[in-house]
């Protein structure tokens, strides 16, 4: 029964990925349709961004209230829903709109799972599963490609994707006594009241977990955002040839995520987090060199393979450092600052490039880098106090 549940999440992180692309890889075209200036597509993702804030600072009341199976059902629904709305939309208005839903659904499935996963499973099956999401995330422009070449309408796409959600919701609604049972048999005491703001805030070290988990998804989504434009503006690459080698530092996380699977069996979340980091310096520190575009294209790789343990291992470590009765409310503000840092730091370089050089890239990721490390090296004080 585990193991077909475990199969079940897998199967849930390929899903959660599934609709992370659709936006991008479709929005060259949508914007041309629905005549709207592309920045658009920036409204678009803030609205999904605040709601997926939202249902990750609900999760732990959620949890307490209606269980683990019933709240995923629910926000895969949320998702089938907003992703059928749209496929049938015909104005930049309803994308708002529908956007809302999707936020909501995407980040209470994100922090339900995230903390399913930390409390129910070994170290291992938390890196794999998000290199599932990789795979959903790799898959999901394919899919758009076949909607505009073979249907000619970007709308296919989300309908292909929301059918895919839509069934995955009948088998999780079928499931719920399932997860019910596993966290009975895991845990074998009754869950304490969910946590306040207040309450959370106040635990020692949760600044601390949270601030690092900020500052290592605001470092993977600057790294990711501008690689383009840094190959281009650094080594005058052409848009077509960044676009290309810009993928490597997600392959780089892909790829590490699947051997760190294999290195969570014998390491601990700390080492890996901290070997991580150490990687990814490397790869910054690549990445600045001005001898040749070489350096610059490895080190965005490297970038990635270092990247690939720290957000699984921060989750995973989180029920075994501030405990399991507070591992939800943790993890779900965890989710909560992560989607503030992909909203808000990306952005901010933009304003900076804008108004200096986009040469600046490695100083403002080390920057972000050093911050992430002093907050886990604090993270982990607390767990030796």
């Amino acid at each position: 029964m585990a193991s077909l549940l475990l199969a079940l999440i897998y199967v849930c992180f390929v899903s959660l990925g599934l609709p992370d692309s659709l936006l991008g890889s479709a929005w060259p075209v949508i914007h041309g349709e629905l005549a709207v200036p592309v920045s658009y597509a920036g409204i678009i993702s803030v609205i999904m961004f605040v709601g997926t804030i939202l249902a990750s600072l609900m999760s732990d009341r959620l949890l307490s209230k209606f269980g683990a199976g019933k709240v995923t059902a629910v926000s895969v629904i949320l998702t089938a829903i907003a992703l059928f709305g749209f496929s049938v939309s015909d104005s930049f208005w309803w994308l708002v709109l529908w956007a809302i839903p999707y936020g909501l659904g995407a980040g209470g499935v994100d922090a339900i799972l995230n903390n399913y996963v930390a409390l129910h499973y070994k170290a291992q099956h938390m890196s794999w599963l998000h290199c599932m999401w990789g795979v959903g995330a790799s898959i999901s422009p394919y899919i758009m490609s076949f909607s505009l070449i073979k249907l000619q309408n970007w709308s296919y796409g989300y309908l292909i994707v929301s059918v895919i959600q839509a069934a995955l919701s009948v088998v999780i609604i079928f499931s719920v006594p399932m997860w019910k049972k596993g966290s009975d048999a895991k845990e074998g005491e009754e869950r304490v009241h969910s946590l306040t703001l207040r309450e959370i805030f106040s635990i020692k070290g949760a600044v601390a977990s949270f601030l690092a988990f900020f500052c290592y998804c605001a470092f993977e989504y600057s790294a990711s955002l501008w690689a383009s434009s840094y190959l281009v503006g650094r080594w005058e690459f052409s848009p077509e040839a960044a676009a290309g080698f810009a993928s490597m530092f997600y392959i780089g996380i892909t790829v590490g995520r699947f051997l760190n699977g294999f290195l969570a069996m014998r390491f601990s979340d700390h080492t890996l987090i901290r070997c991580g980091i150490s990687v990814v310096f490397v790869g910054v520190i690549l990445l600045s060199v001005p001898i040749s575009s070489t350096f610059s294209l490895v080190g965005f790789a490297v970038m990635g393979l270092g990247c690939a343990p720290i957000y699984p291992c921060i989750i995973h470590m989180t029920p075994d450092v501030f405990g399991k009765e507070r591992s939800q409310a943790m993890i779900g503000v965890q989710m909560a600052f992560a989607y503030v840092g992909f909203m808000t730091m990306p952005p901010l370089f933009g304003v900076i490039a804008e108004y200096t050089t986009i040469d600046l890239l490695p100083i403002y990721l080390v920057i972000l880098l050093g911050l992430m490390f002093l907050m886990h090296e604090r993270v982990i004080k607390r767990k030796k106090d």
